[in-house]
C-alpha cells in the first residue's frame, strides 16, 4: 500500500508532466499558428508596397512626356476634365461627388507640389520672381476652394456652383501658364536646364503619387 507521502509525490510528478506537456503544447501550438500569421502578414507587406508602388507608376504614365511643360498641361487637361465629372453630377449624387472631389484633391496637390518645387524656383532664377509669387498665392486660393468644399454637404445646392467657380479659377490660372508662363520660361533657359526640368518634375510626381 502507499504512503500517503508516496501518493502525493506521485501525484505531483503526473501535475508537473502533465504541466509541461501543456506548457510544450502552448510553445509548439503558437509557433505553428504563428508561422502562418507571420507570412500572411509579411505578405500583405509586399502587397501593398507593390500595390503603392504599382499606383506610382500608373500615376506617372499620364504625364510622363519628354518636356516638362507638355506634362504640366496634360496634368491640367486631367484636372479639367475631373472638374467637368464634378459638374455633371446632381444633388442626389453626393457620394460620388465625394470621390471625385478627392480625387480632384490629390490631383492638384500634385501637381501644386511639382510646380513649387520644380518650375517656380526655375522662374525665380530666370528673374521672373513676380509671376512666381503671384502663381503660388493662386495655389493658396486652390486650398481654400478645397476647404470651402470639404466643409459643405456635396447634396447641398451650393456645393455646384462653388465647384464651377473653383474650375473658373483653375482654368485661368492654367491658361496663364500655359500661354505666357511656360512659354516664355522655355525661351529664357537652355536645353540642358529644359531636360533637368523635365527630369526633376518626374522625380516630384512620382513622389507625390
Amino acid at each position: 500500500m502507499a504512503t500517503r507521502t508516496q501518493s502525493r509525490t506521485s501525484n505531483r510528478s503526473r501535475s508537473d508532466n502533465g504541466r509541461s506537456r501543456s506548457r510544450d503544447r502552448s510553445a509548439f501550438s503558437w509557433e505553428d499558428n504563428a508561422a502562418p500569421m507571420i507570412g500572411a502578414a509579411l505578405a500583405g507587406m509586399a502587397v501593398g508596397l507593390l500595390a503603392n508602388y504599382g499606383r506610382k507608376l500608373v500615376a506617372q504614365s499620364f504625364i510622363a512626356t519628354d518636356d516638362w511643360a507638355e506634362s504640366l498641361i496634360a496634368e491640367h487637361e486631367l484636372v479639367l476634365a475631373t472638374f467637368d465629372k464634378m459638374l455633371a453630377t446632381d444633388d442626389s449624387q453626393a457620394m460620388q461627388r465625394s470621390l471625385l472631389l478627392g480625387k480632384l484633391a490629390h490631383m492638384l496637390d500634385r501637381h501644386a507640389y511639382s510646380e513649387e518645387h520644380v518650375v517656380y524656383p526655375a522662374l525665380r532664377e530666370a528673374n521672373d520672381k513676380s509671376d512666381a509669387e503671384m502663381l503660388e498665392t493662386e495655389h493658396g486660393e486652390v486650398k481654400e476652394f478645397l476647404f470651402r468644399l470639404k466643409g459643405m454637404e456635396a447634396s447641398d445646392a451650393a456645393w455646384i456652383d462653388t465647384v464651377r467657380e473653383f474650375r473658373n479659377s483653375v482654368a485661368a490660372h492654367a491658361r496663364m501658364e500655359e500661354e505666357e508662363v511656360f512659354p516664355r520660361l522655355k525661351d529664357q533657359i537652355d536645353d540642358q536646364l529644359d531636360s533637368k526640368l523635365t527630369r526633376e518634375l518626374a522625380k516630384a510626381s512620382f513622389m507625390m503619387a
